[in-house]
């Protein structure tokens, strides 16, 4: 395998433990990144390591610190630091097994793609896997990496096994404090229906290669122009709020256009039909 382990350790279900290895399930080398310059030179910036009161400072001289309050901290070194290491680090413990819809959306954060590591490990590592496949159920199992400890959600996935980090609960916001201010409006039943029936047209199955980064797209044709010499200014129109005087033909009216642009699905019943002819007088 040409990609090189995340981690490597062992997975323990009760007294069944054989060595795997993690692997990041996404890459980021696909995005545009930019680099700091002097506008003048074009030369890359280099970022100084700078103590306010001595200048520059060589990194051997540099030390960890917890900030308890306002400029003041705890200098903590890496022995200590190393002294309070958990068991997890070298291995993934299984400690229960959920239903996945007990699991909120909102926990689940990067995948990484869980193999046997070694020949020897395959026997126990089938066991797991087909276990888990039979009944359905996600695993929870802790991990340490990048020096934090992980709740893990693993599930099987074709030979493999898919292990998502969980988001703790204090990473994850309560929805009442962004949600409770919101109005208890109730809209129109008119316009929830047209709304449905715009749903309906616009249904399909999910095929992630139809969803490209458009803005990185726009980017990569940019600096495509300008190492050609090419002067091009890319712009995009923002859409224009839609008001509530005009919501109900803004509806129709996509309605409308939805039902030209492509075939329908299905026969549209009666009153789909009838809906439609008010809009087209009002347009």
């Amino acid at each position: 395998m040409a990609a090189r382990p995340t981690w490597q350790g062992h997975l323990r279900l009760s007294l069944v433990t054989c060595p795997v290895a993690l692997y990041t399930g996404t890459q980021s080398t696909a995005d545009v990144r930019f680099n700091l310059l002097h506008k003048d030179t074009h030369n890359r910036i280099k970022m100084v390591t700078t103590d306010p009161e001595l200048g520059p400072v060589e990194r051997k001289d540099l030390v960890k610190g917890y900030e308890y309050e306002k400029d003041s901290y705890i200098v903590v070194t890496q022995d200590e630091i190393d002294s309070v290491r958990l068991e997890s680090t070298r291995t993934i413990d299984i400690e229960r097994f959920v239903d996945a819809a007990d699991i909120d959306r909102l926990y689940w954060d990067n995948p990484y793609y869980m193999v046997p590591d070694g020949k020897i490990a395959l026997d126990a590592f089938s066991v797991i896997r087909e276990a888990m496949a039979k009944t359905g159920k996600i695993a929870l199992a802790r991990l340490v990496m990048h020096q934090r400890e992980r709740l893990l959600g693993i599930e099987p996935r074709d030979n493999g096994l898919i292990a998502w980090t969980l988001r703790s609960n204090k990473e994850v916001r309560d929805t009442a404090d962004f949600f409770d201010d919101i109005a208890d409006h109730k809209p129109d039943k008119e316009m929830v229906a047209i709304a449905e029936k715009i749903i309906e047209q616009k249904e399909g199955p999910f095929d992630p290669s139809k969803f490209n980064d458009r803005y990185e797209d726009a980017l990569r044709e940019l600096i495509a122009e300008k190492k050609k010499g090419k002067g091009r200014v890319v712009t995009a129109e923002e859409p224009e709020d839609t008001n509530v005087v005009d919501l109900m033909a803004a509806l129709r009216k996509s309605l409308e256009a939805k039902g030209k642009t492509s075939p329908a699905k299905k026969a549209a019943p009666a009153k789909k039909a009838t809906a439609k002819a008010p809009a087209k007088k009002r347009a």
